[in-house]
């Protein structure tokens, strides 16, 4: 097919390689366990959802350690283009099945963030444990129920501030709080939480963060959040009383927030990619059903309404891959117009792919709402990304401040 030979277009030899091989993972293990297990993303026993054999597999073949050192073991990647593969591996991933994607790129996205920020100690202490254990993940915890995506608008003041707190008490934090829609947050071994310290600032001057084991006294997880896609990534709400870490367990003091961009910009970059990935596998499934399926004397594809759903599908799906490969390229070059680039991607993405898998399930007519085919699976997934990493609507403001730093609102609080 032309899109496949698109794909590859400007990649260096080391990330096609590495598409390739996941392509195959995803071909031979992912998708066959989803089309013949489709029941199972329905089991509420979450701990029962994915198997642990799938995480081996992309443990074998060394995509799931993506971004941690290679001194300790993880898989190494060329630095000018780190960003740009991590885009390409995940959206094959994706392309299988976006939870498990969601799964695992966030070990890579910790692991990118914790390579920057965190002490020498810690480092030779968790890498190596993440890179033994194929069922170890991580969790990034920042969004609280009383603060998701407006916290990005911003409005720094001391009331907007972090409810989870951290308090100094001799050679210990003590962390009271609670965070919800976390990924991974339900299963994850380590966790890096974001807490307030500095109660008379703002956000960005007094917000930390701290590297946390799941088997900490005084972290619960309360739950695991049923969500409507992406099942097979546990999204969990956990909370924290009197919960007491050693304090050179302290990654970043009180400008956390600054120093997230590390996690953030290839974290925008990786939610379009997997975007892309739910679009190619109902762009891929709809045309060979439309191209088989007869309706009113022939096939699908020979009416014209057929082949004009198809041709916006194909053009969407091209669109967003090449403003994310733009956006992928300005992050690995640290280029000044990487922000807006992001979240563009993030925006573009989210709305372009759920139009396209919104024609894959009407161009199945009745079986695009059948569970046993597949197709409105696709369609649940797309509907998380609308605000996985930020709301459009708050992702909308955000670009606008990027283009007009000088006049735009503040969307949140008083204008000054």
């Amino acid at each position: 097919m032309i899109l496949d030979a698109m794909v590859d277009r400007g990649l260096s030899d080391e990330t096609r390689m590495m598409r390739e091989v996941t392509r195959k993972f995803a071909n031979e293990h992912v998708i066959p366990f989803t089309r013949k297990n489709w029941q199972r993303e329905w089991n509420m026993n979450p701990d029962e959802r994915l198997p642990p054999e799938i995480l081996q597999i992309a443990d074998k073949i060394g995509i799931r350690t993506l971004g941690i050192p290679e001194e300790f073991g993880g898989t190494a990647l060329d630095p000018k283009t780190e960003v740009q593969t991590f885009a390409v591996i995940s959206e094959e991933i994706s392309r299988g099945d976006c939870g498990l994607a969601e799964k695992m790129v966030q070990i890579w996205k910790v692991s990118v963030l914790l390579r920057n920020v965190a002490p020498r100690h810690l480092q030779e202490r968790w890498f190596p444990r993440v890179v033994a254990d194929p069922a170890f993940t991580l969790s990034h915890c920042l969004t609280e129920p009383r603060g998701a995506s407006d916290r990005w608008l911003p409005y720094n003041v001391p009331e907007a501030a972090m409810q989870t707190k951290a308090v100094k008490k001799g050679d210990r934090w003590v962390i009271n709080g609670r965070k919800q829609f976390i990924t991974n947050a339900y299963d994850a071994s380590l966790y890096v939480i974001y807490a307030n310290t500095n109660t008379k600032v703002g956000m960005l001057q007094g917000t930390s963060s701290f590297l946390v084991p799941r088997d900490t006294p005084g972290l619960t997880v309360q739950r695991c959040n049923e969500t409507l896609g992406g099942r097979y990534m546990n999204n969990g709400e956990i909370s924290f009383e009197d919960m007491e870490i050693p304090e050179d367990h302290l990654l970043v003091e009180n400008t956390a927030l600054a120093k997230a961009g590390i996690y953030f910009r290839p974290g925008k970059i990786i939610q379009g990619s997997k975007n892309i990935g739910v679009a190619v596998r109902a762009f891929e499934e709809t045309a060979k059903y439309v191209q088989n399926y007869v309706q009113g004397g022939k096939i699908l594809i020979k009416h014209q309404a057929t082949a004009i759903r198809l041709a916006e599908m194909a053009t969407k799906i091209c669109a967003v891959r090449g403003l994310l490969r733009e956006a992928s390229r300005a992050v690995d070059e640290n280029a000044p117009e990487a922000e807006v680039l992001c979240n563009m991607v993030k925006l573009y993405a989210s709305e372009s792919v759920l139009e396209v898998c919104k024609h894959a399930v009407e161009l199945h007519g009745g079986n695009g709402t059948m569970l046993e085919f597949g197709i409105e699976k696709l369609y649940r997934d797309a509907t998380m990304y609308l605000h996985m990493d930020g709301t459009v609507d708050v992702t909308k403001f955000k670009i606008v401040k990027n283009l007009f730093p000088d006049t735009a609102g503040k969307y949140a609080g008083p204008e000054a």
